[in-house]
């Protein structure tokens, strides 16, 4: 099985001055930061400020949600929220999680000082370290990391964007023009877009190139266009599962467009055994497979701007021949039983070339779980921790055991951080909670806006659309399980799908930290579901009878082993 790699990608960098220790992980245009203190210097400990100086610009303190003077509640609406410079309020946490905008790359340095409270109120500034680290969209060699914001539904996009509608008000349509929407789209989608669309324009705009592609959902109208400038140069698999064959599905419209534009012949439909759940692009030159682009991202409005998803492309050809063996397989013959028995449907193949991470991929519909074999045993060789968000953890198959079963677990020492969503919510798992901790979307409903209401209560689906699990992140030979399939054993012998395993320290901190993004979100709105004037949300002050502090400072305690976590 293959093993590690010396990324050429900078992971993580440190600084420490005065009992202060700062590290900064490079995530997919993020950046996590963790914060440790000798604990002689926590008395009085009011929290970190981080200053932020970018690569060009003025610098400037991030911003915190909560103060020491104005409560936060279930009842406090967008418009009463007030953000806070962190040296005036300070985050009462061991890290936080930085988002620079993805056009503004380059060398950043956080400076993080342990704020303390004066004797007569007020702060004071105490031990001050800096990190620099290079922050933009991920790009390691040959392969690129690409993940959508998921935060259509945030205090941000609701500031940003006023919570304006993401796509034409009325009858749903597949050919609307898309420039009103042009900004909120590059912000939700943020880097997963800008690779999908800068994987067409390469396959549009270069007539030698032929494309392949797989589909699920389909209906991001530029998307469509993309594919109908292709012309004869397409060959595509459509998804024609009970919902995409439906009255009012625009993945008939789609069809309907490339029939015309392609020809009936390049176009195939079938959905295995349930569903054809493939998001692949391959790119042809001379016949040959040259590039792939794959993930868990749907060609579609939601897959792009509603959902939280990741896209992968390897410029690779070995990888992308891979890819072509399936779609070639899939398309000669669409049949389940045909699928299985085929050469590309066995098991593992493994990949290890210059300017790659080394990992594995693993095509679906199988006659066995050989796909999942390799995840549960990687699962029972975890030390530190399992980080993950995946769709739904209700499925069958040890995979989803193990998750289900590590979620509320503290048996093997695991810190187990993670975020799945059911049709009724979503559900978070944080360390000490043996029950996830749940966020309605009734509650995300009653206290967002229009056009969220009718959103969240009238448009199904899933917001929590990622498939994936990372495996000691912080180690020297972690293990990332991503791609299209939901990880349960049914969609592993039921579905045309796709499972990478990435054995690479740079892509297992970009997921790590995509992770702990997407949980502290969610559990932010969570915890305002439970606030009231009685027990709000605020920073705790001096006279405080709980030090903050302290549970990261007992050995017993799991913010403890996350303080170490993110510092060692």
């Amino acid at each position: 099985m293959l093993k590690k790699k010396n990324s050429t990608t900078t992971i993580q960098t440190t600084g420490e001055a005065d009992g202060l220790s700062v590290k900064a992980y490079k995530g997919d245009g993020t950046v996590l930061l963790a914060f440790d203190l000798d604990e002689q210097l926590t008395e009085r400990l009011a929290g970190f400020a981080v200053k932020r100086v970018p690569p060009s610009g003025r610098p400037d303190f991030l911003l915190n949600r909560l103060n020491f003077k104005n409560m936060v509640t279930a009842d406090t609406t967008p418009a009463m929220r007030k953000f806070t410079k962190t040296n005036e309020a300070p985050f009462q946490k061991f890290r936080w999680t930085d988002f620079p905008p993805l056009d503004k790359a380059g060398q950043y340095r956080y400076e993080v000082s342990a704020m303390y409270f004066k004797n007569k109120g007020g702060l004071k500034i105490g031990p001050t370290a800096s990190v620099s680290v290079e922050v933009g969209p991920f790009l390691d060699g040959h392969s690129e990391i690409g993940f959508t914001r998921g935060y259509l539904s945030s205090q941000a996009y609701e500031a940003i964007f006023e919570n304006a509608p993401f796509r034409p008000e009325g009858e749903k349509t597949i050919d609307y023009d898309t420039t009103p929407f042009k900004k909120q789209y590059e912000w939700l989608g943020y880097h997963a877009r800008q690779m999908v669309f800068d994987f067409m324009k390469e396959c549009v705009t270069n007539k030698n190139v032929e494309v392949d592609v797989f589909a699920f959902d389909l209906d991001e109208p530029d998307f469509v266009r993309d594919l109908k400038k292709l012309g004869k140069r397409l060959r595509i698999f459509l998804d024609d599962s009970k919902d995409h064959v439906k009255k009012g599905a625009m993945e008939i419209e789609a069809r309907g467009i490339l029939e015309i534009s392609t020809g009936p012949d390049n176009i195939r439909v079938g959905h295995f055994g349930r569903l054809a759940h493939n998001k692949v692009v391959i790119q042809k030159m001379n016949g040959k497979a040259v590039k792939v682009l794959t993930g868990s991202a749907n060609f579609s409005v939601r897959g792009l701007y509603v959902q939280a998803n990741n896209v992968l492309v390897f410029d690779d050809p070995d990888t992308a021949d891979l890819y072509e063996q399936a779609f070639e397989q899939s398309f000669a013959d669409p049949s389940t039983a045909a699928f299985k028995s085929s050469e590309i449907a066995k098991g593992w193949f493994d990949i290890s070339e210059a300017g790659m991470p080394p990992f594995g991929v693993c095509f679906s519909p199988h006659k066995t779980l050989v796909s999942l074999d390799r995840v549960v045993e990687e699962i029972n060789k975890v030390d530190s921790s399992i980080m993950f968000a995946v769709m739904e953890l209700g499925g069958g198959g040890k995979v989803l055991e193990h998750l289900r079963a590590l979620a509320g677990s503290e048996s093997k020492n695991v810190y187990t951080y993670g975020v799945t969503q059911t049709q009724k919510g979503i559900s978070l798992y944080k360390p000490g909670k043996t029950n996830g901790v749940f966020a309605s979307f009734d509650y995300l409903k009653s206290k967002v806006p229009s056009p969220f209401r009718a959103e969240w209560s009238g448009g199904s689906g899933q917001v929590i659309h990622h498939k994936f699990i990372v495996m000691d992140f912080n180690s020297y030979e972690p293990v990332v399980f991503t791609g299209s399939s939901n990880l349960a054993a049914g969609g592993e012998k039921a579905n045309g799908d796709n499972l990478l395993a990435i054995y690479d320290r740079a892509a297992a901190t970009a997921y790590a930290v995509e992770a702990v993004r997407l949980v502290d979100h969610y559990h932010f709105r969570t915890s305002m579901k439970g606030a009231t004037s009685d027990k709000p949300l605020m920073l705790k002050t001096d006279d405080a009878k709980i030090k903050w502090w302290a549970p990261y400072y007992n050995e017993k305690n799991l913010k403890c082993r996350e303080r170490k976590l993110f510092i060692s």
